[in-house]
């Protein structure tokens, strides 16, 4: 039986390289000279350092321009406030990856809605949609990616 899978992944080694190529940037641009302004990667946020909040701002677009030069969707980055104390500032930009139980619910029950002769069954943070036919789930897909969910979606593992 037919059937593909609904993810919201995120590729870190591309991240791991916009993040690289962003601190790069930012140590040879001139409106950065003398200030310790650098952006740093943990496991699922990056950390942005900064001496104003108007740095952070220019930084957080050469981050946003680094991941979309490398195919990485900004959608799934959910950025904090920036925090300041004495002379330094600092912003945290979390990944999100993963489909949330409640997303979860709401993408089944679009699919559910359309009224498709397909099932959709949640499984941890994927959801495995499987039908008779092929074209029904290629309707589904299509109809996934007109909708707007707040966090870019893949489809993978399409299997006859």
């Amino acid at each position: 039986m037919p059937s593909f899978d609904i993810v919201s992944e995120i590729d870190m080694h591309e991240v791991s390289n916009a993040v690289d190529q962003a601190n790069r940037e930012v140590s040879t641009r001139f409106d950065f000279k003398g200030s310790d302004s650098k952006v740093e990667l943990s496991e699922s946020m990056a950390t942005l350092y900064s001496e104003s909040e108007f740095q952070l701002d220019q930084m957080l677009q050469i981050l946003h321009a680094k991941m979309v030069k490398r195919s990485i969707d900004i959608g799934c980055l959910e950025t904090g406030d920036p925090e300041g104390s004495g002379k330094s500032f600092k912003q945290h930009v979390t990944f999100r990856q993963g489909i949330e139980t409640p997303l979860a619910k709401k993408i089944v029950k679009t699919i559910k809605d359309k009224k498709l002769k397909v099932q959709a069954a949640i499984q941890g943070e994927q959801i495995r949609v499987t039908g008779k036919k092929r074209d029904d789930l290629q309707a589904v897909i299509a109809m996934l990616k007109k909708e707007d969910f707040g966090l870019p979606l893949q489809y993978i593992n399409f299997r006859d």
